[in-house]
């Protein structure tokens, strides 16, 4: 029986890309793999046939080959041309390919292959500032404890003079695959922990690591305007690979302190002011502080009561991102003279019998009372 052409084998046109051949070719091992087709009798030779189709059209010299002699360039007749050969359903050259990508979900994760050198993880750090901080972009050196590269062996793990080698068990690949049923397991190389390598003579200072426990010193700059619970990532500032893997990331997480005077909401402030009942029932001006550490005049309404608030534009914080300022408002809270004197006891006595006409409240409040009451009694 005559083969088919390899092209026809995986649905794809001649001018087909790389990735469209690679595409094609999972599609088709998807659909016509073993396991997923237990009632298929012919499964197993059409998912082979896919297989050497792939194996050939995957590799551009063999590609060319192909193309121009078909099947025949790989019979050993093409005058000393079968060097081209290993495009007969080589299976476990081809489906390691693709393994991952149609099965790595289903085994845990994708990502199988080669494991040389593993990403360092990702570190926290807690940064507390002042408010004042918060208000002015501000510059802080921290010291991270952290793993670093070792120096001694340029973060290999080996001794100087000796390189890793390729782990025996799994042949470098990290992995390794046991057939259970009609399925295939994948698991981690209990030889190398995933790594590929088995390290000899491992480096006496991070003893095979790659990598030793140090205090590093950053300084890092902290933009205006940031609020407790924001994250600064420094890339590649964290914990160092192992054997000469990549850094991992290092995440600051600010914590912006209470303040005494000003309490925050966003990029607006808010100030309590305590006036004296006398320049509330008079009116006139006061002096407030500004989060920049100035400071700027009010001016209180002749009358004004407990919780009135007044707005000073632009006197907040700056937004995170750029943009105007929040605003800052001034909340009165009228305060009561304690500790009096007989003399002002009097004189307090005696407003209080002139001012029965100019407490609106009051006059307002206890009216709605004996309504209340004269509607009890009837």
């Amino acid at each position: 029986m005559s083969k088919r052409d390899y092209y026809e084998v995986l649905g794809i046109s001649r001018n087909a890309s790389p990735e469209e051949v690679k595409k094609a070719y999972r599609r088709k091992a998807r659909e016509l793999h073993p396991d997923r087709n237990h009632d298929n009798p012919d499964a197993e030779a059409q998912f082979k046939e896919v297989n050497e189709a792939y194996e050939v059209l995957k590799d551009a010299e063999k590609k060319a080959a192909y193309d121009r002699f078909g099947h025949a360039a790989f019979d050993g007749g093409m005058g000393g041309r079968g060097g081209f050969g290993g495009g007969h359903g080589d299976f476990s050259s081809a489906f390691s390919d693709v393994f991952d990508d149609l099965f790595g979900d289903f085994m845990g994760g994708r990502g199988g292959g080669r494991q040389r050198a593993t990403r360092g993880s990702d570190l926290r750090y807690n940064l507390r500032i002042t408010l004042e901080e918060a208000f002015t972009s501000v510059q802080k050196t921290i010291n991270v404890p952290t793993a670093v590269s070792c120096e001694e062996c340029d973060g290999s793990g080996a001794q100087s003079g000796a390189d890793p080698q390729t782990c025996p068990t799994c042949s470098g690949m990290g992995k390794v695959r046991a057939q259970q049923g009609f399925f295939t397991v994948e698991r981690s190389c209990p030889t190398c922990s995933g790594l590929g390598q088995i390290i000899k003579n491992p480096c006496k200072a991070c003893g095979g690591a790659g990598r030793v426990e140090k205090t590093r010193s950053l300084s890092v700059n902290i933009p205006a305007g940031v609020e407790t619970g924001t994250k600064i990532r420094l890339a590649g500032e964290g914990e160092a690979g192992l054997r000469g893997g990549p850094p991992g990331d290092l995440y600051i997480f600010v914590e912006v302190r209470e303040h005494p005077l000003f309490q925050r909401e966003g990029s607006h402030l808010f100030c309590r002011v305590p006036v004296s009942m006398i320049s509330a029932a008079l009116g006139g001006d006061i002096e407030v502080p500004t989060i920049d550490g100035g400071r700027t005049r009010v001016k209180i309404p002749a009358g004004s009561q407990s919780g009135r608030q007044m707005r000073l534009r632009g006197k907040g914080l700056p937004a995170l991102r750029g943009g105007a300022h929040g605003d800052m408002f001034i909340e009165l809270a009228v305060e009561t003279p304690v500790n009096l004197t007989a003399r002002q006891k009097e004189l307090l006595k005696e407003f209080d019998k002139l001012a029965e006409d100019n407490n609106p409240q009051s006059s307002t409040f206890f009216s709605k009372v004996k309504s209340f009451w004269d509607s009890m009694k009837s």
